[in-house]
């Protein structure tokens, strides 16, 4: 029996350089490559990262490939990622010199987590909290 990912949701973030950022996102937060396919010209047309506690992100490099996508602007997503552990993730991204725009607390939703830009000015922010659904 083959093991099939479990449904999630997988954002697209467009970047200038996505080479550089993916190196960042694994860096920074823990993201894991799992694809990348380039263009003709080497950029990357379409990447995966996955997030080891489920899901994960697309990413491309801007002007590449499918215009609907390859057209977006740099550095305007926002994308909240679900941790057990936002200590272990915050101590990562500083440690690689990530802006932290929102430091670590806990909210009275229940969740504790922080918000940091990446390189490009994209938003991610990671807590504890799961959702209503």
């Amino acid at each position: 029996m083959t093991d099939t990912p479990a449904k999630t949701v997988w954002p697209i973030i467009t970047y200038s350089d996505a080479r550089a950022a993916v190196n960042f996102l694994v860096t920074a937060f823990g993201f894991a490559e799992k694809v990348m396919v380039p263009d003709a010209d080497g950029a990357v047309a379409h990447g995966e990262l996955a997030w080891p506690e489920g899901g994960g992100v697309m990413i491309h490099t801007e002007g590449v490939g499918d215009p609907v996508f390859g057209g977006r602007q740099v550095g305007q997503a926002s994308v909240y990622v679900v941790t057990d552990d936002p200590h272990r993730v915050l101590a990562a991204a500083q440690a690689a010199g990530a802006e932290i725009i929102r430091e670590l607390r806990d909210e009275d939703y229940g969740s504790t987590g922080f918000s940091a830009k990446d390189p490009e000015g994209n938003i991610f922010s990671f807590g504890t909290y799961r959702g209503e659904a």
